[in-house]
């Protein structure tokens, strides 16, 4: 709450209007499905509703906390054009329905309806989310470790016939098992034929004797999201699969090499891709190196082709590259990891070489 006042100090905002849910608990500590946070460079004040009045005085001492009769966000906006010496306010139109902000603009006073509410022109408290402090990377470091664990359980579980449906289920069971609160996303299991779809959802698809099983799942602790790819080979791998498999691992190992402090986005991307190029695996890579993770699953920065953002001290990021070759297989490795001035900290360190169950 200090760094955005600060920011907003130095922006010359009066008042600022937060309603997207990872944004509320960065600030406040408040975990709830339905609230709004009114800042002003004095005051906050958190808006929810009924359901959440224990709740909320127990997460949340940076702002005083009031139980509204009506929709939050339309409180919050009533209480921030109230406020002397805020005579605009603004909001994060990335996380504001249309809807939402014509029912805060009817609840103002008529002549505030049209100029009250601004629309930032780039994301405030996203932007302060970005850089992780140490508490936050100790969560995030935990939150990886429990899904290495879990990975680690897999292993011994996988055999041919089983549904992968099942082997969902087995895995996000265990999760809860160790602590997790949720999992990041729906728990991706993707077998022979199938792992050549980058998002296959499980299926009643038994698992095969002989071909590649793509792993990729993820688990919520403290409120903050881990994610994780492993591919492995049930039977004896072909030639042209160990090659494959091969030349993903050189690729995501070349991109996690790429990153540290002040390094583009667009250049680590690059640097999984010219290593599936020289493979003539290209044109199966098929989607971007990685992307940013913290309270969401899917944060900036984005690591893709010609992404001209540079990463910084402290950011959480997944490092991915993958091939996909349709009615074949499919292959990819994912790592999360820290930048740091000197490079990456791998957060995940489950096994990368191929194995063979």
């Amino acid at each position: 709450m200090s760094a955005l006042r600060r920011r907003l100090t130095r922006s010359r905002i009066p008042g600022l209007l937060v309603t997207q849910l990872a944004d509320l608990r960065y600030l406040s500590g408040f975990t709830g499905s339905s609230a709004a946070l009114a800042v002003t460079r004095r005051q906050a004040r958190l808006f929810t509703d009924g359901r959440y009045k224990a709740q909320a005085a127990e997460e949340v001492s940076v702002a005083q906390v009031e139980i509204a009769t009506t929709p939050p966000g339309v409180t919050a906006a009533q209480w921030l054009a109230a406020q002397r010496g805020v005579g605009f306010a603004f909001y994060d139109p990335a996380s504001t329905l249309v809807a939402d902000l014509t029912r805060w603009k009817a609840a103002l006073p008529a002549g505030m309806r049209r100029s009250f509410l601004v629309a930032l022109p780039a994301p405030i408290v996203q932007t302060l989310r970005l850089q992780k402090d140490e508490d936050e990377l100790a969560v995030m470091s935990e939150a990886a470790l429990l899904g290495c664990r879990l990975f680690d359980y897999v292993l011994g579980i996988v055999r041919p016939g089983l549904a992968e449906i099942e082997l969902a289920a087995e895995l996000e069971h265990k999760a809860r098992l160790l602590g997790a609160e949720a999992m990041s996303f729906e728990t991706i299991v993707a077998s022979g034929a199938r792992s050549a779809m980058p998002h296959g959802r499980a299926s009643k698809t038994p698992l095969p004797r002989r071909g590649f099983l793509t792993l990729d799942f993820g688990i919520i602790h403290k409120g903050y999201c881990s994610d994780m790819t492993r591919t492995v080979h049930l039977g004896k791998p072909t030639a042209n699969e160990r090659a494959a498999y091969e030349a993903v691992l050189e690729a995501q190992q070349a991109a996690v090499a790429a990153v540290s402090a002040g390094a583009s986005c667009g250049d680590v991307d690059e640097a999984a891709r010219s290593v599936l190029r020289k493979a003539g695996l290209a044109e199966a890579f098929s989607h971007s190196t990685g992307h940013g993770v913290g309270l969401e699953i899917h944060e900036p920065p984005r690591i893709g082709a010609g992404q001209k953002a540079h990463l910084r001290e402290g950011m959480v990021i997944t490092i991915e590259p993958g091939i996909y070759l349709a009615g074949q297989f499919g292959i990819r490795i994912e790592d999360m990891v820290a930048v740091t001035p000197n490079g990456a900290r791998t957060l995940t360190p489950a096994p990368k070489a191929l194995i063979e169950l």
